[in-house]
């Protein structure tokens, strides 16, 4: 199953020290937001035919396919007997290594710091949004569960890490964070470890086991980076970042097979996107061609816009 929350934001919102904080002030921030639920059963995920006469929404097509193949490829490895080959890393190029320079680069910044901030209320609007999200999702697989069942949860592009108290609160057992920016990762690895150290010392804090690494998911089998290989994944999270992907059909292929290959069934992912649509209405209302914003965001575009390509849109 998939989900994705449309609105305007970028992965380093992510904060969950503002989780709940100004909720009476949210309503205020909600004008441009989009909720949009494309929810579609994957093969790999299910046991139901396709020999169905109802039409089969392209999105679900498109995962589909990126499942069988996976699952075709996953069969010729088992069968022919041997170990698994190492994959290689290939090197980021393109935007990816644009955005991982982004991130890299960025500051550290502290609470106080991040409440002047002029968009300080659309920040607690997304990490709000991001909590029920993932609240809603982690209950419903919850539900399916037994008492003691494991809840292993993929954070693909994870940023500093802003969504640890989230899976800490959601009493996870397991934790894989992924990002393409190392110092992101390094971030997000110490948090953790800080979160860990406090729920040493409190008789009420759970703990879960957690592994990270450094590396571009629109290149990279992440299965071959995992500490077990054959792990199998409750729920995937990709917040603010599944859009980097589409610089490519190669690339955005192989980002939904990362995020779909490991999924048990009864597993869910969800992901928060750009809206699109709200941005391209914009863009044809505004005066100025090639470039949409105000005195809060700006964007200039560097690629047709009519109509934008489906992948590689630079903007």
């Amino acid at each position: 199953m998939t989900e994705m929350t449309e609105s305007y934001s970028s992965k380093d919102e992510d904060d969950d020290s503002s989780d709940g904080e100004n909720a009476q002030k949210l309503q205020s921030t909600s004008t441009g937001y989009q909720n949009i639920r494309l929810e579609q059963q994957v093969v790999s995920l299910s046991a139901e035919s396709d020999d169905s006469d109802d039409p089969i929404p392209k999105e679900r097509r498109f995962i589909e396919n990126t499942a069988k193949q996976t699952e075709g490829a996953t069969n010729e490895e088992s069968d022919s007997g041997g170990p698994e080959e190492d994959v290689a890393e290939p090197i980021t190029d393109g935007n990816m290594r644009i955005v991982a320079s982004h991130y890299n680069e960025l500051k550290e910044t502290g609470r106080k710091e991040r409440l002047q901030s002029r968009i300080v209320y659309m920040r607690n609007f997304n990490n709000w949004l991001k909590s029920q999200l993932i609240a809603e999702y982690l209950a419903r697989i919850k539900a399916q569960q037994r008492i003691g069942d494991p809840m292993r949860v993929l954070d693909l592009c994870c940023g500093k890490g802003g969504d640890l108290l989230k899976w800490e609160k959601a009493n996870i057992t397991h934790l894989i964070c992924t990002d393409i920016a190392e110092v992101s990762v390094d971030q997000c690895k110490k948090r953790y470890e800080e979160m860990q150290s406090r729920a040493d010392k409190s008789k009420f804090a759970t703990k879960f086991s957690a592994e990270f690494f450094a590396c571009d998911a629109t290149l990279v089998r992440l299965r071959e980076r995992y500490k077990d290989k054959s792990l199998k994944l409750n729920l995937v999270s990709c917040q603010f970042a599944f859009h980097y992907s589409f610089e490519s059909l190669t690339q955005a292929e192989c980002m939904v097979r990362n995020a779909a290959e490991c999924l048990q069934p009864g597993g869910y992912f969800i992901a928060t996107i750009p809206d699109a649509n709200e941005i391209m209405r914009r863009l044809r209302q505004s005066p100025n061609p090639r470039s949409i914003g105000n005195d809060i965001y700006k964007i200039d575009f560097v690629c047709d816009t009519d109509p934008p390509p489906l992948f590689g849109a630079k903007y």
